[in-house]
């Protein structure tokens, strides 16, 4: 059976940073695309954060929304079964439950209906 769990979300104010963790487990996903998805309140979607896909050793390669390209990376540590992303000077915006999601697939994808398997979500509220 597979799980996805987040930690790491929280409160923060306007340029602080945050952390997030999903840890995955019912299959090694090594060659799984994966990727974090955030929702705003009010929103219909999830929307595209970041994903990344291993493409060979212990090298990945990762895309990024743009709106969070140069604040936000995302690594993968295959020996703890671990996704993270890394999120610095965060802001008001960013504010959103975001979601870890793997595809079972090696293709890397912004589309969130491409992803079959998602956690549970964990909170990210950043105040002015």
């Amino acid at each position: 059976q597979v799980q996805l769990v987040e930690s790491g979300g929280g409160s923060v104010e306007a340029g602080g940073s945050l952390t997030l963790s999903c840890e995955y487990s019912g299959s090694t996903f090594t060659m799984a695309a994966m990727g974090w998805f955030r929702q705003a309140p009010g929103t219909e979607r999830p929307e595209f954060v970041a994903n990344n896909k291993w493409i060979g050793g212990s090298t990945y390669y990762s895309d990024y929304a743009d709106s969070v390209k140069g604040r936000f990376t995302i690594s993968r540590d295959s020996a703890q079964n671990t996704l993270n992303l890394q999120m610095n000077s965060l802001k008001p915006e960013d504010t959103a439950v975001y979601y870890c999601a793997i595809r079972n697939d090696e293709t890397m994808s912004t589309m969130p209906s491409q992803f079959e398997y998602w956690g549970q979500g964990t909170q990210v509220t950043v105040s002015e």
